[in-house]
């Protein structure tokens, strides 16, 4: 677990967010996909998709904070935390149990030296997100077991501690 704590910077409210199996990541901007990227074979005709900031309403006139109200469809996240350190040690981010049960989710990816944008999928009749809320976790990734002469059956896993 140091492992992590080591690699991830700007953390919000520590007491809240390191837990026992991980850290949790919050959420510091969501944005709308306005125009479409470019992916080829080779990357010479690669571009970026253009990405809008998704609006922040207020609850009550005097709330602090506010809030993204997101219909069902896909966004981009952005978290306030960031991932430091060697590309090669990795760290897998998944989403929240909250985050799921609410009929929301985005992919489970491993991360190496850098945060990457995640595209959140939201379902049936949307959902509610305060700002800074905890969205995603990052947990420890090991390399799983190898067998000595790398042939065919060598095994090449990620397990999750």
């Amino acid at each position: 677990m140091q492992e992590v704590l080591d690699r991830v910077e700007n953390l919000v409210h520590p007491e809240t967010q390191v837990r026992e199996h991980g850290i949790d990541l919050t959420v510091s901007a969501i944005h709308e996909v306005a125009g479409a990227g470019r992916i080829d074979f080779g990357g010479d005709e690669l571009e970026e998709a253009d990405l809008e900031p998704h609006e922040l309403t207020r609850r009550n006139p005097d709330d602090e904070y506010q809030w993204w109200h997101l219909d069902a469809g896909t966004y981009v996240l952005q978290y306030n935390e960031l991932v430091t350190g060697d590309e090669h040690a990795r760290l897998l981010l998944q989403p929240r149990n909250k985050l799921m049960a609410r009929g929301a989710s985005h992919p489970t990816v491993t991360v190496g030296s850098h945060l990457p944008l995640v595209p959140l999928t939201v379902g049936g009749a949307g959902i509610d997100i305060k700002e800074n809320a905890r969205v995603s976790t990052v947990v420890p990734v090991e390399a799983g077991p190898s067998v000595g002469d790398g042939g065919d059956d060598a095994v090449d896993a990620d397990i999750v501690e």
